[in-house]
Formats: structure tokens, sequence, C-alpha cells
């Protein structure tokens, strides 16, 4: 799995843009990650798609070489494209599934310790890094410096 940066608010032209013209010799997936996260307005909460890495675009390749020969032709000069490490790479795996989305998690706090109930972040309780109860966010952190940390949904319903 790769990444490549681009500009924040055009992440779905790009998509478009290179779902239609990358070669299939080259290309295995090109996509975006997102995540649910909960909002309130209008005097109730709503559940809205976010996207979960702004400004990146993740492919995934049949050979690095091939994918950056075909960046290169479409771009007229290389693309930067980083590679998502295999802890990393594994994590997103197992927490976006092959919807490449992301859910909405809950749990409670106990002891002042998250504990996730339900959900994706169901036993990556170490991988958050905060909690906004208010907004019903977690931030979570990757190992990988290209990754960074990201805001996920997460409902605390309760705290003993």
């Amino acid at each position: 799995m790769y990444i490549l940066s681009c500009q924040e608010q055009e992440e779905w032209q790009m998509l478009d843009f290179y779902k239609k013209q990358l070669f299939a010799e080259a290309l295995a997936d090109v996509f975006i990650i997102t995540y649910d996260r909960l909002r309130r307005y209008e005097g109730e909460w709503h559940l809205e798609k976010g996207i979960l890495f702004p400004r990146k675009i993740f492919f995934e390749s049949r050979g690095r070489e091939a994918l950056k020969d075909e960046l290169s032709r479409l771009s007229g000069k290389g693309n930067p494209l980083v590679r998502v490490e295999g802890k990393d790479e594994t994590l997103l795996r197992n927490l976006c599934g092959p919807e490449k989305h992301l859910k909405m998690s809950r749990g409670v706090i106990r002891k002042g310790a998250a504990e996730i109930t339900e959900g994706p972040l169901r036993g990556n309780e170490n991988r958050i890094c905060k909690i906004d109860r208010h907004k019903r966010l977690a931030r979570l952190g990757f190992d990988g410096h290209d990754l960074g940390n990201v805001w996920a949904g997460l409902e605390i319903l309760e705290k003993e």
C-alpha cells in the first residue's frame, strides 16, 4: 500500500482522475479511507462520513516501479510515493476492512482509561492518544510518520 499526497479539498477529484487514467497493469486499487463521525446540529446528532487522512490518496499496486512510471507519465514528473509500513498497513486493513471505511466505535471510561466495547477500535485502545468527549472523537496514533495522528469516531457512553 502506498500514499500519494494531493491538495486539500481535491482528494475526490484526484481519485477519479487516477481511477480513469492509470493502467490496470500498474494499479490494483486506488482509494480514500473514510470514517464515521457524529456531529450535532438542528438539535440532533447526525452520522456523517469524513476523510480519515486529508490530502492523501492510497494506492495498491501490482508493482511499485510500474506505478511510479504511470504516475510520472501522467504528471510529467516523479510523484513521491510513500510506502505504508507493515504494522500501519495491517492496522489500517484491520480497522477499515475491505470497505476502506472506519466505522463508529463506542466505549466507556473506567479508572481514567478508555475501554472500547464495540466497533473497530476495540482492542486498539493503546492507539488512542486523546479523547474529545464533546465532539465524540478519538485521536489515533500511527507508527509511520507519513500517517501521523488522525481523528476517528468514538462515542463514550459512560464514565466510571
